[in-house]
């Protein structure tokens, strides 16, 4: 867009950062580009309202950002087919539904059927999701986060960010 005019130019900011790119999930590196006034506003209130991230994060994040760029459809099509069979698995199960995310890479399966029936352990009523999950991690050594983290109770969140071999066991747990 930014590329239409000078007037337009002006008016954009783009937003973005690596970690989904360039597979550097947990590096917490961003960027924004846009005219040297908005910028400036936004350092203001960045620099008052976050830290800043260490420099081996900033240092390979410019390596990415000026190499070669050809692995990022690798990596696109790898992320996209592990979403697939995630979500594929997860809607398999009797109890959970979930949508296919357009985002990210989490899932995050609606499981209130299954929390609604209850699950009893270790004398226990499992009926949210922080116990599901900790349970979850507990018997079957799979650890994921409940929706209560992201104020949507009876959710859960699960990260393809790793490799198949490992979705795949995870969820045959």
């Amino acid at each position: 867009m930014a590329s239409l005019s000078d007037a337009i130019k002006k008016k954009i900011i783009t937003i973005n950062g690596v970690s989904k790119s360039y597979a550097m999930t947990g590096w917490r590196i961003g960027y924004a580009a846009g005219s040297e006034e908005i910028i400036k506003g936004m350092s203001k209130i960045q620099g008052h309202s976050t830290s800043n991230p260490n420099s081996i994060a900033q240092k390979a994040s410019v390596e990415a950002l000026n190499g070669k760029q050809d692995t990022i459809e690798e990596m696109r099509k790898a992320f996209d087919e592990r979403r697939k069979y995630m979500v594929k698995r997860l809607n398999e199960i009797e109890g959970i539904s979930c949508l296919t995310p357009a985002g990210a890479f989490y899932a995050f399966p609606n499981v209130s059927k299954i929390l609604e029936k209850g699950i009893e352990y270790n004398g226990k009523n499992i009926n949210n999701s922080f116990d599901l999950s900790n349970f979850i991690l507990k018997e079957a050594e799979v650890a994921l986060i409940p929706g209560s983290a992201f104020e949507a109770e009876g959710y859960l969140r699960l990260s393809y960010a790793t490799s198949m071999e490992d979705i795949k066991e995870g969820l045959n747990r």
